[in-house]
């Protein structure tokens, strides 16, 4: 793997883990109620964002890039109101994402360059990666948000202390 996309691939890696464990920090403080708690019908549960997160990244990079077989159930994804405690649900993300970084250390140039349709999109391999970035990252905003309106007094995030 060039140099370049080698940076890339580190970089996708470090990020994937960070927002990791903001979700686990997070969902670790919310009760199993809180898991589940939607502001309104059109609204998603936290525990719905971490089954469409383990769905979105294993059709992605696993299935995408790495040619695992994956039949998605995207809509079971947000249907469920309740499911798996959040432990399990978490450890399963934690497995998507561990199994997502293996996939991409293998990556040559070739996969990153060569173009992939997933969901009906059309990307490089390289923005296959990127979009796994950006959607985690995206979802993992909306996990800090909820766990801070939910956890009010409780609810000890502070992910840059040095900022301070």
């Amino acid at each position: 793997m060039s140099e370049t996309y080698a940076a890339l691939v580190s970089e996708e890696e470090r990020l994937l883990s960070e927002y990791l464990r903001k979700i686990e920090h997070c969902v670790g403080l919310l009760t199993p109620a809180e898991v589940w708690w939607r502001p309104n019908a059109r609204c998603n549960s936290v525990g719905n964002l971490l089954l469409h997160l383990s769905g979105n990244l294993s059709q992605w990079v696993l299935a995408g890039l790495g040619g695992a077989e994956y039949e998605r159930r995207r809509r079971e994804e947000f249907a469920a109101a309740e499911g798996g405690d959040a432990a399990a649900l978490v450890a399963r993300l934690h497995d998507v994402v561990t199994a997502c970084q293996a996939v991409a250390a293998r990556l040559s140039d070739d996969d990153l360059t060569r173009v992939h349709t997933i969901q009906g999109i059309t990307r490089t391999g390289a923005g296959v990666l990127l979009h796994a970035v950006e959607h985690m990252a995206y979802h993992t905003g909306q996990i800090v948000f909820v766990a801070k309106q939910l956890a009010g007094e409780r609810a000890q995030i502070e992910f840059y202390p040095h900022l301070r």
